[in-house]
């Protein structure tokens, strides 16, 4: 233990596979971690079946303040080459929608594998245990000093595999934003991401009473769309097309534009309330057709007036077919991040070798993982990113 190369804080997903990989290169390798509990985040995630990767993972799917960053990871370690891992491990798994991958069975399957990958390498524990400080060690094989509660250590490297701040229940901390502004390391400041949106008192007023009504919509925000469902809570709103829209709803800024949704996706409406012209039938109850009932007789309520369509004028067909394609609504804030699945932002990449992961100016530290910031989108995108960081960077240490 007094002749680490590497010494790994954090022992989540990136930092175990980044363990085993240095390790299993004959490296010495060392991990820290806080928590008493292995993994929580590995543990909860994809409903306790962990989405552990993407089929369709690729840069456009990911948000970062140095968009092509990611780009050198992602190519080198693949899905492909963590299914092969899971697979040789024997680990049953299934293919939702969107390219999602998820264990039949349970999340520890992927903890166990990641613990026994390390086991291979003979990577050494140290756990539960406060890091206490990090230092540089001028001139020598050791760059490094770790102080924790049970103990110092010395290695030529450091890894930081800390986390964000999502979901602080479970033990998420500021620790490697900290240690990377402790060394000078510009920090993308942090925020929620994938995460439910809260609304103004008015408009929580009248949307909120139909808390747990869902719909498929299109929704856009920051330049990006995505159609998925949307739900309706007592807070604002969530589901998944909300929880992707979040990131990029934060990104704008300080303007805190509305979002706008499509909410008939998939019907040209034009040309449906021209060819419903002279029916009879209300527009709630025609929108019942596409949409929850209590929810397309709110809508019109607050939209446009509810009699029949034979009745509407043709400016009102053309200002209900906009509003129905494109209905603002004005989020006040998020849930934070104990409801957010992760955090945008982080250690600037511009800081970083996106070959290594290595900073730029301090040899011998690397980020990994979520601290960095590289945001994926939700469905096993940060999974994969933490298993491609964690490569790039076992590869070089």
């Amino acid at each position: 233990m007094s002749h680490l190369d590497v010494i790994i804080i954090g022992a989540g997903a990136a930092g175990m596979l980044c363990a085993a990989t240095a390790a299993q290169r004959g490296r010495r390798v060392l991990i820290i971690d806080h928590a008493a509990k292995l993994a929580e985040k590995i543990r909860i995630s994809g409903g306790g079946r962990c989405n552990f990767t993407n089929l369709h993972t690729a840069p456009e799917h990911f948000l970062s303040q140095n968009p092509d960053f990611c780009r050198s990871a992602l190519a080198r370690y693949t899905p492909r080459h963590f299914l092969a891992l899971v697979e040789r491990h024997n680990i049953a798994w299934h293919e939702k929608t969107l390219g999602q991958l998820f264990c039949d069975d349970s999340s520890q399957n992927i903890i166990d594998m990641l613990v026994a990958e390390c086991e291979a390498g003979d990577v050494q524990w140290c756990r539960p245990a406060q890091i206490q400080s990090v230092r540089r060690i001028e001139g020598g094989p050791m760059r490094f000093e770790v102080a924790t509660s049970r103990g110092v250590f010395q290695s030529a490297s450091v890894v930081v595999a800390s986390g964000g701040l999502a979901i602080p229940q479970i033990g998420a901390t500021p620790f490697g934003y900290q240690l990377a502004e402790q060394f000078s390391i510009a920090v993308v400041p942090p925020k929620a991401a994938l995460v439910p949106l809260t609304l103004e008192p008015d408009a929580l007023e009248r949307w909120g009473a139909l808390s747990g009504v869902s719909f498929e919509a299109r929704v856009r925000s920051g330049g990006a769309n995505f159609r998925e469902a949307v739900l309706l809570t007592h807070r604002g709103l969530s589901g998944p097309a909300i929880l992707q829209i979040s990131s990029y709803w934060q990104a704008v800024g300080d303007a805190r534009a509305p979002i706008e949704i499509d909410l008939l996706p998939d019907v040209d409406t034009e040309t449906w309330l021209a060819t419903l012209r002279s029916r009879k039938t209300t527009l709630a109850n025609l929108l019942a057709e596409h949409l929850p009932q209590r929810f397309a007789k709110a809508w019109v309520e607050t939209t446009a007036e509810d009699r029949p369509v034979n009745q509407l004028s043709k400016k009102q067909h053309t200002e209900i077919t906009h509003a129905l394609k494109n209905w603002p609504l004005q989020p006040n804030g998020t849930q934070g991040y104990r409801k957010a699945e992760v955090t945008l932002g982080g250690v600037d990449t511009r800081e970083l070798s996106s070959r290594t992961l290595e900073s730029q100016r301090i040899p011998g530290l690397y980020f990994i993982g979520e601290v960095v910031d590289v945001t994926g989108h939700l469905g096993g995108f940060n999974f994969q990113w933490a298993w491609a960081s964690a490569h790039a960077a076992g590869q070089a240490l």
